[in-house]
């Protein structure tokens, strides 16, 4: 795929995900295309064994945007990134198409083993804000992942996971719905929670 189709199924990503994508002209000021359009371009010279230049070019876009991609992460097709401050994409991650990441998420490792140390995440995968998926860890298609979640084992396909760490709350049973959502997913432990502490008030008043 050449840079310039690239570019385009990104764009035309910015004003499917996002609702305050008015005009061409507005999306082209997105840092968050900023970054994926020169990470595709940096991507090719990492794998042609370009020596330093790729390393020095994903700092200037961090300096630029405060998003970091290693020049080695392969990013599928229609890659969106809603104000993406704080995001980091490690070297060895892989990412499939119509994926969604939000500010502050991470794909990162875990340690400082050689080899496969980031993850690899399926197609239509949303990230929520804050999350952060660690390690060599397998994330499967049309997953939702929820604001500060942290997830370190594989999530199957059509998966909510939510919490610290990462719990699978759906799973199959419910298709994955609008891809905005991912501040508004439930977390049955603090639902939980939150009804003792109502039944421990409550008891607190009757005596």
């Amino acid at each position: 795929m050449t840079l310039f189709k690239s570019l385009r199924g990104d764009i035309s990503a910015v004003f499917e995900n996002d609702p305050a994508a008015s005009n061409i002209l507005e999306v082209l000021m997105y840092q968050g295309l900023h970054a994926i359009t020169v990470h595709r371009f940096n991507h090719w010279l990492y794998k042609h064994r370009v020596p330093l230049l790729p390393r020095l070019i994903s700092q200037f876009i961090r300096f630029v945007t405060g998003i970091e991609i290693h020049p080695g992460a392969r990013i599928g097709k229609r890659f969106f990134i809603d104000h993406g401050m704080g995001i980091v994409i490690g070297e060895t991650t892989e990412v499939g198409d119509n994926v969604v990441m939000y500010q502050g998420a991470t794909l990162g490792g875990t340690g400082k083993h050689q080899g496969k140390r980031h993850p690899t995440l399926g197609s239509r995968v949303v990230v929520g804000a804050g999350a952060a998926v660690l390690g060599p860890i397998n994330i499967g298609h049309n997953v939702r992942i929820g604001a500060g979640a942290v997830v370190v084992k594989d999530v199957p396909d059509e998966t909510t996971v939510v919490g610290v760490p990462g719990r699978v709350i759906r799973h199959r049973g419910v298709r994955v719905g609008n891809t905005l959502e991912h501040g508004d997913i439930d977390d049955p432990l603090t639902e939980r929670l939150r009804k003792i502490e109502e039944r421990l008030s409550n008891l607190e008043e009757r005596k």
